[in-house]
């Protein structure tokens, strides 16, 4: 298992999300600032299977958009040693 975190401008906030779980994605979503973009972010956290891994980048890839070649989204994916749910 792995979980992606994603730190993305609140521009894209809203169809990152809703694109990530319309492809069956839990996702939660907590708003940040300062760090890589300085301002207006969220942070996503998304657990997923190690084989979906890239589907759900892409499903980020694809609903982010780019001005003049500006990164609009920072993908982190850290492998997870355990996971429960109480």
């Amino acid at each position: 298992m792995k979980m992606i975190v994603a730190i993305l401008k609140d521009i894209d906030n809203d169809a990152v999300t809703q694109g990530l779980t319309a492809e069956g994605f839990r996702v939660t979503r907590i708003a940040t600032t300062g760090g890589l973009f300085k301002k207006g972010t969220a942070t996503l956290f998304v657990g997923v299977d190690d084989d979906k891994v890239e589907a759900a980048i892409n499903v980020m890839r694809d609903k982010t958009t780019s001005v003049s070649g500006e990164k609009r989204c920072t993908v982190f994916v850290v492998p997870v040693e355990r996971f429960e749910q109480l």
